[in-house]
């Protein structure tokens, strides 16, 4: 049996457990939530150091935080001391320097100033009775290129200053507009205004050729800027198109025994060619050394020309050359494009 020392003793140490057990337990939950909090506001703080701002008024050094390049900051702060405002947010979006990534980003936090803020103006819509601006409403007399028109047109049609100034710089990033989808996202018009101008708007076609070299009017200098032609390809690719009459197919220049498979990849990438640019032999009038001089003609068919056309006179088509026997399907098939067919002898010289 305990005597009344060793119960005390026992009592004595389970107290003890007992206040660790409850520090252990109320210490260790508090201690997570602190650490787990911790990790979470480090976590924000490194992910999105934006703020909101007026970029009428943010400084340099906070431009720096926001991301800006320093060339950029320096842009907008000496844009705002040569007096001008930001008006409306996209207006930041102009700013040289200032990418369209770059802008959405920042979006969400421009807020700009009542101060600086673009005030609704009552001069291009009238109002109605319960104070309600009507819809907008397009006054062109006639129907305008989207692409050539300036700001005062634009005005006299109904939108303000900056919508114009804004549209013009918006077809000027893209090189046209080529579409009515492209116009509703430029975000100086709205989805209302570009359906009440789609009746009047004429819009640009897209150049599918626009910064590829047209190899049947380049001259020396054109073709040599070509990645891929050196100085000796430029005068075969010059010598050959003389003796042709001008390329039909960019594809013809792989003929060149100076062009390999893998250069001609590269440099078709680069061309394309007008075959409205190339001349052509009336093989029913044109002399023999003309026709000999063209590089797809053969000994065999110049001879069966000149032999045939001396006693039947001459052809209508290429077809009733092949049916003579004089060109190969294949034959034909190339010189075709240079031939013509004429009825009345022309002079050469």
């Amino acid at each position: 049996m305990f005597n009344k020392q060793n119960i005390r003793g026992i009592l004595f140490v389970m107290a003890i457990i007992i206040v660790i057990a409850l520090i252990a337990y109320f210490a260790q939950p508090r201690k997570a939530i602190t650490l787990a909090q911790k990790t979470e506001q480090t976590t924000i703080e490194r992910e999105d150091s934006l703020f909101v701002f007026d970029p009428n008024t943010v400084s340099y050094d906070e431009l720096l935080l926001l991301g800006f390049d320093k060339r950029t900051a320096v842009g907008i702060v000496k844009y705002r001391t040569a007096g001008k405002v930001f008006g409306i947010a996209e207006e930041l979006a102009l700013c040289y320097g200032v990418t369209d990534e770059m802008f959405a980003r920042l979006r969400p936090y421009i807020k700009i100033g009542t101060k600086y803020a673009t005030k609704p103006s009552v001069r291009h819509f009238d109002t109605l009775p319960n104070n309600r601006p009507k819809r907008f409403s397009p006054r062109p007399f006639e129907r305008f290129g989207i692409d050539t028109v300036g700001v005062e047109y634009l005005r006299l049609i109904g939108f303000s200053t900056r919508q114009a100034e804004a549209l013009i710089e918006y077809r000027k990033r893209g090189g046209g507009i080529f579409s009515m989808n492209e116009l509703r996202d430029c975000y100086a018009v709205s989805k209302e205004m570009a359906d009440s101008l789609s009746h009047f708007v004429v819009l640009s076609i897209r150049d599918p050729h626009k910064g590829l070299v047209e190899i049947n009017s380049a001259d020396s200098a054109t073709l040599r800027s070509v990645r891929g032609i050196g100085e000796k390809t430029v005068v075969a690719v010059m010598q050959y198109r003389k003796l042709l009459g001008g390329f039909v197919r960019k594809e013809q220049i792989a003929e060149l025994k100076c062009v390999t498979p893998d250069n001609f990849l590269k440099i078709s990438e680069q061309i394309y060619c007008d075959s409205c640019k190339i001349s052509k032999i009336d093989i029913n009038f044109a002399p023999a050394s003309e026709i000999e001089a063209h590089p797809y003609m053969s000994r065999r068919a110049l001879k069966l020309i000149l032999e045939t056309r001396e006693s039947k006179g001459g052809w209508n088509s290429i077809e009733e050359m092949q049916m003579d026997n004089i060109f190969t399907e294949e034959q034909a098939k190339a010189i075709a494009p240079y031939l013509l067919f004429g009825t009345t002898p022309q002079e050469f010289d």
